[in-house]
């Protein structure tokens, strides 16, 4: 018995029992575990599928077109005799866009048995070359490492020992190239990316504390800030030494100076202190001259200016700032007593004003529409008219008397809508076409009935039953208006 004369070639796989290696009858046995690849690569061992080109016709190379070819390699074994061929002699050849190329030379089988030898070996590059474009695509391979293998299989095909649709597996192999080299671009340029982000977030933060060193005289925040920065600061990475030691000199020499400048606040406190004194006693003065005043809002806006002008005057010595404090709070509580005793005589005008508008809710609410609805909508503007005229309530129940007054509104508005729908004119043209169409049908039914053609008459009928149940939908959606 002779041996595969092609160097490259596997021996051909032995039969589950006995029988000779020629035995045209006896199919090889599917291998399990790594399988070596046409270009001798190996890959991890993989179940076979039931993939559509297992259970499709499989065109041959000339039958692709050209963008499904660059994007579609078929399995080889399913159809292996579709792209290659066994001569007499044994000379394997494959089938390209470029003609026919022998791959090898068979002797140890069935031409059958040497062509799915050579397929197999097709598929084993094929999967290897779609699992380098999955690993690309979800992110999870190495480009560098996909780049690599997939030049070392592009450079090895023209000379590969594999019968399949070499012209697809090229195109795929172009494909996958690009899109490594591609990849291997984004990571270089996030690498670069990420390390002029961490620098420019660093000239950032720098920036941000020399500004708070010369500027703010927050003491308490700005001091909080600049340890937020620092601490910001350690967890930024992947800058290079001599940068990241330029920008930590700047940082540094920032907090410096925001550290001497608070210092020399603190010192001049005592002496603002005393300027904060005479200032809050003159707001005193001007809250004390307004406690009888009745000009409500306007002396109230005013008060509310005094407090932002006392909080703003900064803190007086200790020992008299609690008793200035309270003179000023005796001012502004004595005007706003005398305001909530006012505001109680209009809020009792107002509670009139809500008794009378639940009188007209009672009436507004026996309104229905459905019983006569002109008589219903004038009704409606009547009451809203004396609602106008009433006037205000308080404010905790204006959402409830509003909300109920709505409601008698849309209910009104709801049977105007209702009404219209009933008349539309569009949705009874629509049930009109519908009649019509299921007339058309039933029409053609029956002339294909009568000529003889009982499938076109079936087709017919199908088609009016069809259209005869989208014209009860739009008969009941009218009823129901």
């Amino acid at each position: 018995m002779l041996t595969c004369l092609n160097a490259d070639s596997d021996p051909p796989d032995r039969p589950r029992s006995g029988g000779s290696d020629t035995d045209s009858t006896t199919r090889p046995r599917p291998r399990r575990g790594a399988r070596t690849t046409g270009l001798g690569e190996k890959e991890p061992a993989m179940a076979e599928q039931n993939t559509p080109e297992n259970t499709t016709h499989v065109p041959a190379p000339s039958e692709v077109p050209h963008t499904q070819a660059a994007s579609t390699i078929p399995a080889a074994e399913p159809h292996p005799e579709r792209w290659g061929r066994i001569d007499d002699e044994g000379a394997v050849f494959v089938r390209t866009s470029g003609g026919e190329r022998q791959v090898g030379v068979w002797q140890a089988g069935t031409a059958e048995e040497g062509l799915l030898h050579f397929a197999r070996r097709f598929d084993d590059v094929r999967t290897e070359v779609e699992l380098l474009e999955t690993r690309l695509s979800s992110g999870a391979g190495d480009p560098k490492q996909a780049l690599s293998s997939a030049t070392h299989l592009k450079d090895g095909l023209p000379e590969a020992a594999i019968v399949g649709d070499v012209d697809a597996l090229d195109a795929k192999l172009d494909a996958v190239i690009a899109h490594a080299e591609h990849a291997v671009s984004q990571v270089k340029e996030k690498r670069e990316q990420a390390r002029a982000e961490a620098i420019a977030r660093k000239q950032d933060l720098a920036a941000e504390a020399e500004q708070i060193a010369a500027e703010s005289t927050q003491w308490k925040w700005a001091g909080d800030r600049l340890k937020a920065i620092l601490e910001e600061w350690k967890t930024i990475k992947g800058i290079d030494r001599r940068t990241d030691d330029e920008l930590w000199k700047r940082f540094s020499k920032a907090r410096e100076a925001f550290n001497r400048r608070r210092g020399s606040h603190f010192a001049e406190l005592d002496k603002q202190r005393a300027t904060a004194k005479r200032r809050k006693e003159e707001l005193i003065d001007e809250a004390e001259s307004m406690t009888e005043s009745t000009d409500w809002g306007p002396t109230a806006a005013r008060y509310k200016q005094l407090m932002a002008d006392w909080k703003a005057a900064g803190r007086a010595p200790k020992d008299s700032d609690d008793a200035l404090w309270q003179r000023f709070r005796a001012a502004q509580d004595a005007f706003f007593s005398r305001r909530a005793a006012a505001l109680h005589e209009r809020d009792a005008e107002f509670a009139e004003n809500a008794s009378r508008k639940e009188e007209l809710l009672v009436e507004a609410e026996k309104i229905d529409p459905s019983a006569n609805l002109e008589a219903a909508r004038s009704q409606l503007r009547r009451i809203q008219e004396q609602w106008d005229e009433i006037g205000k309530v308080p404010r905790e129940r204006i959402r409830e008397l509003d909300g109920r007054l709505k409601a008698v509104q849309d209910r009104v508005r709801g049977a105007e809508d209702a009404k219209w729908r009933r008349t539309d004119p569009e949705a009874q043209a629509r049930v009109d076409q519908f009649r019509e169409k299921v007339e058309q049908f039933e029409e053609q039914a029956a002339k294909a009935r009568d000529a003889g053609d009982g499938k076109r008459a079936a087709k017919a009928e199908q088609q009016a039953a069809q259209w005869r149940e989208w014209l009860s939908a739009a008969e009941a959606a009218i009823a129901d208006r």
